[in-house]
């Protein structure tokens, strides 16, 4: 869990109208996070339901689009409202007394249909915002607007399009870029060429949906990274949707949630029951950090407060109604509920696609140790094979989405093809020469998966896709009828101009003349200013120097018109052919991702074996039916890497079983090493859990359903709660959710109170662990009577402290300064409890002053006096005997 609190963000707040998500008694609560996908490997009737309830779901939102009710921006807003124009296009402004031009008209409509949007409008070279939307461009991009007729505007350079956006969408803004749709030759040669370029808007992005040509305009690997001012994506660009009921019977709050990163394809889903508190979808929402968040309109205002105070993301309030599909899919109703929104919300990004998609510990752990022990040549190869390989779950994602570029296509094409001809020539040495069945599996079956590539690589051109060249993008017109009757009609043209260059000769009375290009101008006839005098009347004058003019035919002017209509025709028709031929690549979209997914698997397996090798790591035993964590000599990993010589980490043994001694009460000076212990067996036990091998002489681990940990202090002001608050109700989650199968870490309990009511809750919470959970339990206390548990429950609790060396300060007489002690750190778990927490060490080493050090350690002592000689005149009044008597004088001596 992240335990750091962000700022609330100034986000835009959509709300939309009658989202309704009914609760069901019968939904089933999963406390866990499953990723779902669709792969071949189902079975056909499952993936024909799978889709007919998706085409049903996505039909039912056809036929009920979302509108929108109210645009409304609350306290914690950051952008403008973008107004909508009260006035009509073609009414006179009331300020300037003059009607809107067709630009300002066209971009009017446009703005209507998108009002939480800034726009960004091509107009020939460079893209341009109007009114509010150049005014947040020349905030947030600092570039200057001006006023041009009726709005503000701003404009930036075509080639810059992916930086500005990147900017605009990493400060919380919805952008969209409207394209033009005609081209100037095209245009000229319509009937309607006086009017305006028609457009359009091409495309829309956010944080959650940044996916397209227009923002990874990918050239080659490593450009994107290299870009000085470009906005990088974030590693966790989620969006999440979240769902919520009330069931009456059961009084339950059970949860709903989605989350989807389109860039890489990832779903995941959940369903659980929730406190008063919502604690379980704090911890989730700060697990995942998404970067936008869909809720129902009729979210609670619990739930609403407690979204926007605990993490920076923007709101949107979305409706949907839940109908007949609550069992759809298998799939809990609350889980359906967040389906719906999600759909509507991505296909507006054209994103939906992405939600048609759908280990052994031993037999990776064999895995690992054969990376780790074989000989095999084979096995080097294909570790070199995942060196410096582009980001291929995201390519493919922007390509099944048709948006990448072709730069990007080509890049992932070619490297997949690659893998799959290099992994085919090993095949042979793979079957022979390896025997983890988990190996072979991912190997034998890659090179299939990926090879849909070569038949989409073979039909490009290698030069023009990585310039982006569309026009020259296929080398093979075969299956592309369209491209290749359009160049038959330019070549067709371009003949006829050159065959009219007999005439030419013949009338200038020159031989050997030929066309001439300058500037961009084709078939331009060159004739000396001295024989200007033969140059035709009817003759074109396009540019001359001192020395030559440069002219065309009537003939040339014609044609050279076709030719540039045809041109840019072919560009059109080029644009619709790659989508189509995209649209054909995303077809092997889930086979090519289950490849990419192998290779991934490998990349972690040889990752893990050269950690475990590098560090001498071992091999754990596994024990599926036992509950137990058996440590020899263990070891933290990550402070084991950081200090360098591995020699300085003193490792420690860990014994908690399940049947037996099954909590670990940790005592010991401050600093001493107890919470890095703690750390350590959590580590280790997940690393297990992995498959991989651990930081230990050796090890026994038993499956673990999970993991809890409650440590460290941190408040939560917004939410009126103190420190000690928060530690309560973490610790009543923990008590909550643990099982007898759980490892528990509890460190520092009951701090924040009296300290007679921390030692009380503290231990009566152990003991609960202990006798009724029945956990793994490692609790670190500065408490001593939590110690006496060892005593009630002999077999199932043992005290161990942190050792230490303590140098006491000489004995002083009365009205002498007190010194306080000087410790010296083991960081070795032995057994016994410590009996004092030695906290004047600590500040001495905090650099605390020396008189008040001096003045602590007087005062500790008298208290310890105090406190002893209570106990003794306790003890003394439960003398019933001489015997008693003598043993009580003996010890307070």
């Amino acid at each position: 869990m992240v335990s750091s609190r962000a700022s609330v963000s100034h986000a835009t707040l959509t709300r939309l109208k009658d989202f309704s998500c009914p609760g069901s008694s019968e939904s089933r609560a999963s406390d866990q996070v499953r990723k779902m996908e669709v792969e071949p490997s189902v079975s056909a009737p499952q993936q024909h339901s799978v889709m007919n309830s998706y085409n049903e779901l996505e039909e039912e939102l056809k036929e009920e689009p979302i509108k929108i009710k109210q645009f409304s921006f609350s306290q914690f807003t950051k952008n403008t409202v973008i107004k909508k124009s009260s006035e009509e296009p073609g009414v006179p402004n009331r300020r300037t007394k003059t009607v809107y031009t067709p630009l300002e008209e066209q971009y009017m409509e446009i703005k209507k249909q998108h009002a939480d949007t800034v726009l960004c409008v091509e107009c020939g070279y460079k893209y341009r915002f109007f009114g509010e939307d150049a005014e947040i461009a020349a905030k947030e991009l600092n570039i200057t607007c001006h006023l041009d007729h009726n709005f503000m505007t701003a404009s930036i350079p075509t080639h810059r399009l992916f930086v500005h956006v990147r900017r605009l969408v990493s400060q919380g803004y919805k952008v969209g870029v409207v394209k033009q749709t005609e081209t100037t030759a095209i245009k000229a040669s319509s009937t309607n060429k006086s009017s305006l370029f028609t457009r359009q808007l091409h495309a829309l992005y956010t944080k959650s949906t940044l996916v397209g040509e227009d923002v990874n305009p990918l050239l080659k690997l490593g450009d994107l990274e290299q870009a000085e001012d470009v906005v990088q994506d974030s590693g966790n660009n989620y969006l999440m949707c979240v769902s919520e009921s009330f069931d009456k019977q059961s009084k339950d709050l059970p949860f709903g949630i989605q989350v989807v990163q389109q860039s890489i394809g990832d779903l995941m889903v959940d369903c659980f029951k929730d406190n008063v508190s919502h604690s379980e979808l704090e911890s989730r929402v700060l697990k995942i950090q998404p970067v936008e968040i869909l809720v129902p309109s009729d979210l609670s205002e619990v739930t609403e407060r407690l979204l926007r105070n605990i993490y920076v993301f923007t709101i949107f309030f979305f409706p949907f109604k839940i109908g007949s599909y609550s069992l759809c899919m298998g799939l809990e109703s609350p889980i359906i509920c967040c389906l719906g929104p999600v759909i509507q919300y991505l296909t507006e990004f054209k994103l939906e696609k992405i939600l048609l998609c759908s280990s052994d510990i031993q037999a990776r752990q064999e895995a690992v140790a054969e990376i780790l022990s074989s000989e095999s040549s084979v096995l080097p190869s294909l570790q070199s094979l995942l060196t410096r390989l582009p980001d291929l779950e995201r390519g493919l994602c922007s390509i099944y989405h048709k948006k990448c570029s072709t730069q990007e296509f080509y890049l992932i094409t070619s490297t997949l093809s690659r893998l799959s001809a290099e992994l085919q020539a090993l095949m042979p040495a793979i079957q022979s020469q390896l025997s983890s069945a988990l190996l072979k599996n991912l190997l034998l079956d890659t090179p299939q998966l990926l090879s849909p590539t070569h038949n989409f690589l073979k039909v490009l051109d290698e030069k023009a896709a990585k310039t982006g060249n569309k026009t020259e993008m296929f080398v093979d017109l075969t299956d592309f009828p369209v491209i290749r009757n359009r160049k038959e009609e330019i070549q067709s043209v371009l003949s006829d101009i050159m065959e009219h260059r007999r005439e030419v000769r013949l009338v200038l009375k020159n031989p050997s003349l030929d066309y001439t290009t300058v500037s961009g101008q084709q078939f331009l006839i060159e004739v000396k200013n001295s024989m200007s005098s033969i140059v035709p009347a009817d003759w074109v004058k396009i540019n001359s120097t001192k020395i030559v003019g440069r002219y065309h035919t009537p003939f040339i002017v014609e044609k050279h018109r076709r030719l540039q209509q045809l041109r840019e025709q072919l560009v059109i028709d080029c644009n619709h052919e790659w989508i189509n031929f995209l649209q054909l690549f995303g077809d092997h979209y889930y086979i090519l991702r289950k490849a990419v997914c192998h290779l991934a698997t490998m990349d972690c397996l040889f990752s893990l074996a050269q950690v475990a090798k590098e560090n001498n790591y071992c091999r754990p035993e596994i024990l599926e039916d036992k509950s137990q964590i058996l440590i020899m000599a263990g070891k933290h990993p990550v402070i084991t890497t950081l200090m360098g010589d591995e020699d300085q980490y003193v490792p420690n043994d860990t014994h908690l079983q399940g049947d037996g001694k099954r909590a670990m009460i940790i005592t010991g000076p401050n600093m001493g090493g107890k919470s890095s212990y703690i750390r350590q067996v959590a580590l280790v036990t997940i690393m297990a859990q992995l498959g991989s091998f651990v930081p230990a002489r050796e090890a026994s681990v038993g499956i673990v359903d999970g993991i809890y940990v409650r440590m460290g202090a941190s408040d939560n002001i917004s939410r009126g709660r103190s420190t000690f608050m928060e530690e309560l109700v973490e610790a009543s989650d923990i008590l909550d959710r643990a099982t007898s199968r759980s490892l528990v870490i509890l460190d520092e309990l009951g701090r924040g109170t009296s300290t007679h009511d921390g030692i009380a809750i503290a231990y009566a919470t152990l003991e609960s662990f202990i006798r009724d959970v029945r956990c793994m339990t490692l609790f670190v206390t500065h408490y001593p009577p939590l110690c006496e548990l060892e005593h009630l429950y002999p077999q199932l609790v043992g005290n161990y402290h942190m050792a230490f060396l303590l140098n006491e300060p000489e004995s002083t007489s009365d009205g002498e300064e007190v010194q306080p002690e000087f410790i010296t750190f083991l960081y070795q778990l032995i057994e016994g409890a410590a009996a004092r927490s030695y906290g004047l060490n600590v500040a001495r080493l905090a650099e605390i002053p020396e008189s008040i050090l001096r003045t602590a350690a007087f005062k500790s002592k008298e208290l310890e006096a105090l406190v002893n000689s209570r106990r003794l005149l306790s003890d003394a009044w439960s003398i019933t005997n001489k015997e008693a008597l003598l043993d009580w004088r003996k010890s307070s001596l």
